[in-house]
């Protein structure tokens, strides 16, 4: 970057060219990395849209940032320029227990607005498991799921306002505080999942629910692959809605088992059930889960209330991505959503399509909405090894498109998933996106080539 322009950049915010900075500021969980030249750390809206008038007429990308969890290369900047490192913007600025909503600026972890909810009887249900360590932001840019997505969604579902900088630097406002509101086109779920290529989020109001006074978990330990797949399709079929329905598998739990120095849990499987509401109707719901668990062959079933209890049983969930990015640090993790009907054929499939490639898989997720993080293993990522796991991840998604399902459900597109699109999105739906990003975007600055190659 131009040193001159640099400066500019420090008299509108504060930013920072340290080597170690620079060197953070240029990877995410993907594995994939970019060259950041500045990084901006922005501590107000004023600041933002300050930076985004001077990206805009200079001109210069511009990548948004959270924590970097992300894992689709969403927060790498590959065309250099500033990385705008929003977490210095960490207040909950309300929470209103009479409307049942809370705003929050983007560089709040989502954790922390967790527990601020809990403490006074709400709840903010999306859950995905990096949620103490990613932000409202990214959360609100990828769309977050994660374990309780059976019962309450994604955070699609759960904002109903927000405050974007656009890519010029002018600052609207979407949505409203209310439950309803149709006023003009729904410009809050366009920025909701659009990964941070259509304008920076820097309030974000969201919807708040009771917190459910008694949650109880379940799990389900299985002991040969045939066994878990019945236990799997027997639990989709049970008539309850759970808050979570986790799905492990044999690999996975392999890995978990290793890491956690627990080798009683290498077993073939687990599905784990969580149910909320009141203690009777957790009780009921269990207790349904359970028989078709047991009468599918499930070996080892467990039921726990206390939370202590409750976080044992999911500490094998839990661990999951760790202990697999742990064993196999070679290694291809994407995430796919089908049909429910269609989940453990999808989990089957992935296991023959790496073995048709001379590889390994593994699958885990949430079962009670279709949702499977697929791992494409390999044992020394040279680069014959990875062009045939490439091809793999391919041929999965593929399958997937094939069973009803799409590319991606908590994840993103960003830079991994962008080639596949036209597996999903027909040529006219993907020219409808492009200029919706050229109009919001026009001199193309903002988290560039994302989602959309060339744009």
């Amino acid at each position: 970057m131009d040193p001159r322009v640099a400066d500019l950049v420090r008299a509108v915010c504060p930013a920072v060219d340290g080597a170690d900075a620079l060197q953070r500021a240029g990877a995410d969980e993907s594995g994939l990395r970019g060259r950041a030249d500045l990084v901006a750390r922005p501590r107000t809206a004023d600041e933002v849209a300050a930076l985004m008038r001077l990206a805009h007429a200079t001109p210069f990308h511009v990548t948004p940032r959270g924590a970097g969890t992300g894992r689709c290369g969403g927060a790498v900047p590959e065309r250099g320029g500033v990385v705008l490192d929003l977490t210095a913007m960490d207040r909950i600025l309300e929470i209103d227990e009479a409307e049942g909503i809370a705003r929050a600026e983007p560089g709040v972890l989502l954790g922390d607005l967790q527990a601020a909810c809990e403490a006074r009887g709400l709840f903010f249900p999306p859950d995905p498991a990096s949620a103490k360590e990613c932000t409202v932001g990214g959360a609100v840019a990828t769309s977050a799921g994660g374990l309780r997505g059976a019962k309450y969604g994604t955070m699609k579902h759960y904002v109903l306002a927000l405050t974007v900088v656009l890519a010029d630097g002018s600052v609207i406002r979407t949505g409203a505080r209310t439950r309803k509101s149709v006023t003009g086109y729904d410009m809050t779920s366009l920025f909701v999942g659009s990964e941070g290529t259509l304008g920076v989020v820097v309030e974000a109001t969201l919807r708040l629910v009771p917190l459910p006074p008694h949650a109880a978990t379940l799990v389900a330990w299985f002991d040969d692959e045939a066994s878990l797949e019945r236990g799997i399709a027997a639990a989709l079929r049970v008539r309850a809605v759970p808050r979570a329905l986790e799905v492990v598998d044999a690999k996975a739990l392999s890995a978990v088992a290793e890491f956690v120095a627990k080798p009683e849990w290498a077993r073939a499987g687990l599905v784990l059930v969580e149910c909320d509401g009141d203690e009777a109707s957790c009780a009921r719901e269990l207790s349904m889960f359970a028989a078709a668990l047991s009468g599918a062959g499930g070996a080892d079933v467990r039921r726990a209330d206390s939370a202590s209890e409750r976080d044992a049983l999911w500490e094998a969930r839990r661990r999951v991505s760790r202990a697999v990015r742990a064993k196999w640090p070679h290694r291809f993790a994407e995430d796919v959503c089908v049909p429910r009907t269609a989940f453990v054929q999808m989990l089957r499939d992935l296991r023959g399509i790496a073995a048709r490639h001379g590889l390994d898989a593994l699958g885990f997720g949430h079962a009670g909405d279709g949702n499977i993080h697929a791992s494409v293993l390999m044992r020394t990522g040279d680069d014959g090894e990875r062009a045939r796991a490439a091809a793999c991840v391919g041929d999965v998604f593929r399958r997937a498109i094939e069973l009803g399902g799409t590319l991606t459900a908590e994840h993103g597109i960003a830079i991994t998933k962008r080639d596949y699109l036209p597996l999903e999105l027909s040529p006219e739906t993907i020219a409808a996106h492009v200029a919706v990003k050229r109009a919001l975007d026009p001199r193309g600055i903002l988290n560039a080539g994302k989602v959309f190659p060339g744009t």
